[in-house]
């Protein structure tokens, strides 16, 4: 279906890829996985087409089409459309064939059926009514309010316009063409990040019985046990196929790299030995043949070596400042838009070192109330009241897209921090969360999400 032939993308020199080669064949579910700025993102984006590279690097079989989402909505085109409408463009190529033969109907009544004109448009409206048939046609509708419910939208929003919705719903929206236009091979950066509990299951359910095959990059480890067979890992510009889902990726991996210690720490051992040989009796003539032998043992000796490991992001919260024993105590919360009540009468404390999980459907309220106990909206009703000496930091949904793209990594960070750090002590914090040397020169821009979102968070 889809093949990568020693794919090499270098900066400077750093390698991204060297000399990858992977093969997708049918119907196959490949979780993609790795550490930020691994290139997990670059090369969906180069298999889907969005990143051009030389001939022969990436080579698709006839017929095979392509379906790719993105970690972010870049821009936008459907102002001016529905969202029901926005979602039957999935359709297009359909409904044009739909206009056609509707149009070859009307003419057909008005030719006289023994005419030349008449036999061509008969032979191309049964070629035509041959395409719809196997299009589905008129189960369109029905199959645009499945997937649209299904991802969270109400019946109510079809008729409202698409730059209406949020950055996360276009992202559903833009999910659900993909989902309708059920193309050959489905490329998905993180589908999920914008997708509540409920919209998670619902979507697993569904592409369970995709007939096409998908590469998923996911930071839902539960999410890709769920929905892959086949686990890529990138790792240090290398890709490594492991046959299982994500669980199975990691217990093989695991498993793999114990039994190559345990091989170079035995060859190590072979290698000591045969040293303390050639060393002890590397003067004496009589052992001249076996220290030679020894020698030559080494020389020849194919060398297991231990790869590597990428470091993982390392740090820790700095202390918290003595507080009271209550942190915080909401009472009679109430929050409406409009005429729509989102939640009232909402009621409950939190004391020091209490942990709370916000769980619940789509438009329940889940963002609205932590911005309200974060102080960045007002309620309706009711009131938060901060324990003594709590002081309260606040990461939002959205928060990587109001990052400065035109700002390097360490202009964004000293922008941030003002004068309460040095340029030193900003690049030690941006080092443990790996961006080192020239990384710290990047334009916000080529930064993946999860690294955008790294940014903003640290600070």
């Amino acid at each position: 279906m889809l093949t990568i032939n020693h794919l090499i993308v270098q900066y400077g020199d750093k390698y991204l890829f060297r000399d990858v080669c992977a093969r997708i064949g049918g119907q196959e579910r490949i979780g993609l996985v790795g550490v930020n700025g691994a290139g997990k993102s670059t090369l969906l984006k180069i298999m889907s087409g969005a990143i051009e590279m030389d001939d022969g690097v990436v080579t698709r079989s006839r017929h095979v089409s392509v379906g790719y989402l993105p970690q972010e909505v870049i821009s936008f085109v459907g102002g001016g459309r529905t969202l029901y409408q926005e979602a039957e463009t999935a359709f297009a190529s359909a409904i044009a064939l739909q206009k056609e033969l509707d149009g070859i109907n009307l003419e057909l009544g008005h030719l006289d059926p023994g005419s030349a004109e008449f036999a061509e448009l008969f032979r191309r409206q049964g070629e035509l009514q041959h395409m719809l048939d196997q299009s589905d046609v008129f189960r369109i509708r029905s199959r645009i309010e499945k997937v649209l419910t299904g991802l969270g939208f109400k019946e109510a929003d079809f008729d409202k316009d698409c730059l209406s919705f949020s950055g996360g719903w276009l992202m559903r929206l833009m999910l659900a063409k993909l989902l309708l236009a059920q193309p050959s091979l489905l490329l998905l950066d993180e589908p999920t990040n914008h997708l509540d509990l409920e919209t998670v299951t619902w979507f697993e359910e569904f592409i369970s019985s995709y007939s096409g095959s998908m590469v998923i990059i996911s930071h839902d480890r539960a999410f890709l046990d769920s929905v892959t067979d086949l686990t890529w890992e990138l790792s240090l510009g290398k890709l490594t196929v492991y046959k299982g889902n994500y669980s199975r990726y990691a217990a093989e991996k695991e498993a793999r790299f114990e039994a190559r210690r345990a091989a170079h720490a035995n060859q190590q051992a072979r290698i000591r030995q045969a040293m303390r040989f050639v060393e002890r009796f590397r003067a004496k003539s009589t052992k001249a043949r076996q220290v030679q032998s020894r020698v030559r043992q080494l020389e020849k000796m194919d060398r297991i070596e231990l790869e590597t490991a990428e470091r993982g992001i390392s740090f820790h919260f700095p202390p918290a400042a003595p507080s009271g024993r209550l942190a915080i105590s909401v009472s009679r919360l109430a929050k409406r838009y409009g005429d729509h009540q989102i939640f009232s009468g909402l009621s409950f404390e939190l004391k020091r070192g209490d942990k709370m999980a916000v769980v619940g459907a789509n438009g329940a309220g889940k963002s609205t109330l932590v911005r309200l106990l974060a102080g960045m909206s007002m309620p309706d009703g009711g009131e938060v009241r901060l324990g003594h000496n709590v002081k309260v930091s606040y990461f939002g949904q959205h928060q990587a897209q109001d990052l400065d793209p035109d700002l390097s990594v360490l202009e964004t960070l000293s922008e941030i921090a003002g004068n309460e750090m040095t340029t030193t002590q900003i690049r030690s914090l941006l080092g443990a969360f790996l961006f080192r040397g020239d990384d710290v020169d990047k334009k916000v821009q080529v930064l993946s999400g999860g690294k955008k979102a790294g940014l903003r968070w640290r600070g």
